[in-house]
């Protein structure tokens, strides 16, 4: 590794590079795994670092990309053409008193935050919770300076409308304990027995509520299940592979 991405070079950058994570994700699980996985990716490519840019933004860059790839595979709530197409109608409206009140509320807002799509939360989360400037958000994002404009503006009211529907949204969800994203959170260590019994207890409660966790929670089953039939018990390690690890341990 180039003395410029040394480990006392990248240690430095922990604590920024997570607060950078916990800005676009709000969620500190999250945040750590991102950080941790920029962390190997860095290392795993520092001979292409060219030092063209500060150590800082060649991170914030590998995180950020990390982020868009996790948002890809997760599916939103809010989408954008749903809610533009709304704010088009000139009978659209909201009860602002309603919308304010919720989003004094963290738990109401992060709850909104998470459904909109990841790059339209990141735009609203950098500017108006991080103070970036439009400009730099668009250099994080390389896109240009509408695009960004754009992303802000679409961003804000998909999180307006996302509030104001809480309610549809509570009403169904009255009475479940833990939020969802708090029992999908537990939910593989519930699968695996790992959970206190508390935890679990709740978790289960959830899933017999809940009307959209218990699917997820089903396929995460049947996957695990069809992941254990591609176990081969006949299979047996290589004599190759065998000798060189004895090897390695100092057999």
């Amino acid at each position: 590794m180039s003395d410029t991405l040394g480990p006392e070079r990248l240690a430095a950058e922990i604590e920024p590079l997570y607060r950078f994570a916990l800005g676009l994700t709000r969620d500190p699980h999250l945040a750590a795994d991102l950080v941790q996985d920029t962390f190997v990716r860095a290392v795993e490519r520092a001979d292409q670092y060219r030092g063209e840019a500060p150590v800082a933004s060649w991170l914030r860059r590998i995180l950020h990309n990390l982020a868009v790839d996790r948002a890809r595979r997760s599916r939103h709530e809010v989408l954008v053409e749903e809610v533009e197409e709304s704010w088009r109608d000139d009978s659209y409206t909201v009860d602002p008193a309603l919308v304010v009140e919720r989003a004094a509320t963290r738990e109401e807002l992060e709850d909104a935050l998470v459904r909109l799509p990841f790059a339209y939360r990141t735009a609203v989360l950098l500017h108006d919770v991080e103070g970036w400037k439009v400009r730099e958000i668009a250099e994080l994002e390389h896109i240009s300076l509408a695009a960004a404009k754009q992303r802000l503006r679409r961003g804000r009211m998909m999180l307006v409308s996302a509030l104001a529907a809480g309610a549809d949204r509570r009403a169904r969800l009255e009475g479940v304990p833990m939020r969802c994203w708090d029992a999908r959170r537990h939910v593989s260590e519930y699968l695996d027995g790992k959970l206190d019994a508390e935890t679990a207890r709740m978790v289960e409660t959830h899933l017999a509520e809940c009307p959209t966790c218990p699917p997820l929670y089903a396929a995460l089953v049947g996957v695990r299940d069809k992941l254990g039939e591609l176990r081969d018990p006949d299979s047996v390690v290589p004599p190759d592979l065998e000798r060189r690890i004895r090897q390695a341990v100092g057999e």
